[in-house]
């Protein structure tokens, strides 16, 4: 695997929910909140709690990994193994049986833009062949130029889109763009 030696990324456990979400609120809170009519509380206290993330640590169908540079956690990503019930299907994709989604890949701010992002990306390529999966795909808000410009650099294409109806969540960030990359073997 072609990770920079200052760069480590860790399986977790259920034991490590309070780190997680330390470090998912932190990396959330860096770059998410401007999305939001109450500044993301209502979606941190969703998805970012530790009991919450305990919940989604004992799924055997999900993997998450923190991402440590320089011996500091910097970042976490989840890693759904099966087609999770999601509403990409509302939007007229389906994923090939084969498919890995990469439902999360999160930095604290110091982290980006360091190639972080690239390698941690390899590191998913090489967890699907691992995994016997062929395409690895994720979803991107239409509006983060930036993300679907890593992205695309990174080898993948849109497949579909997708509309959130979070009513908390500002409407000009509803947009989202289904993205996927078929691994070479």
């Amino acid at each position: 695997m072609n990770i920079p030696v200052s760069l480590h990324i860790r399986p977790l456990t259920v034991a490590d929910a309070p780190l997680l979400a330390r470090v998912s609120l932190q990396a959330y809170r860096d770059h998410y909140l401007h999305l939001w009519h109450d500044r993301g509380a209502w979606y941190t206290q969703k998805c970012f709690t530790v009991e919450q993330l305990a919940t989604e640590l004992a799924d055997a169908s999900s993997r998450f990994f923190l991402i440590y540079a320089a011996e500091k956690p910097v970042g976490f990503l989840k890693l759904n193994l099966s087609e999770p019930a999601q509403s990409h299907v509302k939007a007229g994709y389906v994923p090939p049986a084969d498919a890995l989604e990469l439902e999360r890949i999160y930095f604290v701010r110091a982290a980006t833009g360091q190639g972080i992002g690239s390698a941690v990306l390899r590191f998913v390529d090489d967890f699907a062949r691992q995994n016997g999966k062929r395409t690895v795909w994720l979803k991107a808000m239409d509006s983060s130029t930036d993300a679907l410009q890593f992205y695309r650099k990174n080898g993948y294409r849109p497949v579909g889109t997708h509309r959130l109806d979070f009513s908390q969540m500002k409407e000009e960030y509803w947009g989202m763009v289904i993205l996927g990359k078929a691994l070479p073997e």
